[in-house]
């Protein structure tokens, strides 16, 4: 590929990613998923661990008759575990894998704003050199003087993950 290529392939891929993202913070970085697959945003409220699921998911809640399952993004991506304090959100989203939608809970620390992340503003994932999982990050967005990195919200999970999900809830 060209470098005239490699360009207009990175600039059509930041012009899909450019929209608005709902921003939150995880341990001291902030990320952004797609507003357009927010369906709300509520506070942390009695959630049932359900046996045998994997450490990250940390059970289900009933929202208005609905049971959801909710995933803590922390322990998705190997963070820390933090007890939830006043600040911490579950974003409710919406989740498309193999032709099925799930709504899926997933907690943060806390929420911060809608961004309105600009096709200039947008780089490509960064290669780290070494064999990393970086398929669930559409990009990284440079708002202001900070950079946020912005969630493929269908690939937080792989699709097994996402089937199992769908099957047990």
């Amino acid at each position: 590929m060209s470098e005239a290529q490699a360009k207009e392939t990175s600039t059509s891929l930041a012009e899909r990613i450019a929209g608005k993202y709902l921003t939150f913070d995880l341990a001291d970085e902030e990320y952004g998923v797609e507003i357009l697959r927010v369906r709300e945003i509520i506070g942390m409220m009695e959630i049932t661990p359900v046996p045998k699921t994997p450490d990250f998911v940390l059970g289900v809640i009933n929202l208005r008759g609905k049971v959801i399952p909710v995933v803590d993004l922390r322990l998705k991506f190997g963070l820390p575990y933090k007890e939830p304090d006043d600040r911490t959100c579950v974003i409710v989203v919406e989740v498309a894998s193999e032709g099925t939608t799930l709504q899926m809970g997933i907690v943060v620390d806390r929420v911060n704003e809608v961004a309105d992340v600009k096709a200039a503003d947008v780089e490509p994932t960064p290669s780290f050199g070494v064999s990393l999982d970086t398929a669930f990050i559409l990009g990284m967005a440079k708002v202001g003087d900070k950079v946020k990195i912005l969630l493929d919200i269908d690939k937080v999970l792989t699709a097994s993950e996402v089937a199992a999900m769908a099957s047990s809830f």
